[in-house]
């Protein structure tokens, strides 16, 4: 974990830390859901939206080229963060429209004869997990019905563990897509990405990685990950909300059908056709996400002055101590297992007796954020045997000294409600 000094240092960079909630200090555990912004991303956005807004590519003046070379640098640098070139960094509203874009392209694809890698027809098969997040599941939904093809689900042990040979049981020569979280957001469980890509491409099929829960927490090195496709988002990464990254392999963003059209996309329109610029441009039509991806880059150079190997290896830690003191307390059940896995700072769990708003309602009386609900993840929950639970999740900014509040704070919950 950080040492005291350098967690101060960190800590400093978040006004909204010192901010009091019911009288008390801010804690806030609910990165998973949306991370807190630093000060100077923040203040790098306003001075730029400030001083430097204007059209991207489309004008010859000063200020359209200092902010054409701004928004370049930036898609540069989230790029290089990410272990990818720049042309293959896709910017986006979300990670749920990066992998809307992916589907809509098999949709297309497979209404008009597109490429044969995108197009599903009726017995194709569509791979998902137990642990999937709506958001690359519902989409994936939708092609199904439009195409005839079958999803098919690679069920999660009673710990919660996905496993390669689980997914290799549902896999079949009729696999065209596999779906898959790097980290599932209700468990904090790493999932061996490498190894399941290999699995789904042995069959020809191909990968779309969800990495919302990993991108801030571990390094993500998209060529590593054996993905075809990978989705992120910024406002999980101490970034803005409304813009989202979609990476992809050079072959698979050359041949992937464009779904959504307009200007700053084209080289030739006439009344009847139009020819599309190569990728990242031709998946970008309109006026970019420009204070947007400033913003996001500066939140990029703010975890990479921390280094992401120690970001990783604090909030592992913390989060392993974080799941110890859950652990002793009664009447508290976790939601998957801690043996023989790697996990980030994320653990979910039920308090027997007590609905999870209600215990929810209770941390926030002292200061305490955290996420109640299914956390967009209804099937994994109803494979654990419950409808919702709470989540904590860490950030760069946790300490122990949170931890061991928000533990002791949930040993009184069940006796504030008569249930102890």
């Amino acid at each position: 974990m950080f040492s005291l000094d350098e967690s101060e240092r960190i800590r400093g960079a978040f006004p909204e830390l010192r901010e009091l909630v019911n009288g008390v200090p801010l804690v806030y555990l609910d990165t998973a859901a949306t991370a807190l912004r630093p000060t100077g991303p923040v203040e790098r956005e306003s001075t730029f939206a400030l001083t430097r807004t204007a059209a991207v590519n489309r004008g010859a003046h000063t200020l359209a080229a200092e902010a054409t070379e701004a928004y370049d640098d930036a898609r540069a640098t989230i790029a290089t963060f990410i272990g990818a070139r720049p042309n293959d960094l896709v910017f986006t509203s979300s990670a749920t429209e990066a992998i809307n874009l992916i589907a809509l392209a098999c949709r297309l694809a497979s209404a008009v004869g597109g490429p044969a890698r995108f197009a599903l027809s009726a017995g194709d098969e569509i791979v998902h997990t137990e642990s999937e997040h709506h958001a690359n599941l519902i989409p994936w939904q939708e092609v199904a019905k439009a195409t005839g093809a079958t999803l098919r689900i690679a069920p999660v042990t009673d710990g919660g563990v996905l496993t390669v040979a689980a997914v290799e049981s549902v896999l079949t020569d009729r696999t065209r897509v596999v779906a898959f979280p790097s980290v599932s957001n209700v468990l904090g469980i790493i999932n061996p990405v490498r190894a399941i890509s290999d699995a789904a491409h042995r069959v020809g099929a191909l990968v779309v990685l969800d990495a919302c829960q990993s991108a801030s927490h571990t390094t993500l090195a998209v060529t590593e990950s054996g993905a075809d496709f990978i989705a992120f988002s910024a406002h999980k990464m101490y970034g803005p909300t409304g813009i989202g990254g979609l990476w992809g392999t050079a072959a698979s963003l050359a041949e992937m059908p464009t779904v959504l059209t307009g200007g700053s996309m084209i080289t030739r329109v006439d009344f009847d056709s139009a020819d599309y610029l190569p990728a990242p441009a031709k998946f970008e039509p309109g006026t970019p996400r420009l204070t947007q991806a400033i913003g996001w880059a500066e939140s990029i150079r703010f975890l990479d002055d921390i280094g992401m190997d120690r970001v990783a290896d604090h909030e592992s830690s913390l989060g392993a101590e974080l799941y110890r003191l859950l652990s002793a307390v009664d009447g508290v059940r976790i939601l998957g297992t801690d043996e023989g896995v790697d996990r980030v700072g994320l653990v979910s769990f039920a308090v027997d007796g007590v609905h999870p708003h209600d215990a929810g309602q209770f941390l926030d009386s002292k200061g305490i954020a955290v996420r109640v609900g299914h956390h967009c993840a209804q099937p994994l929950h109803k494979r654990l045997g419950v409808d919702s639970s709470t989540r904590i999740s860490l950030g760069v900014h946790s300490t122990l000294a949170e931890v061991e509040f928000a533990v002791d704070a949930l040993a009184q919950v069940r006796a504030f409600f008569g249930v102890a």
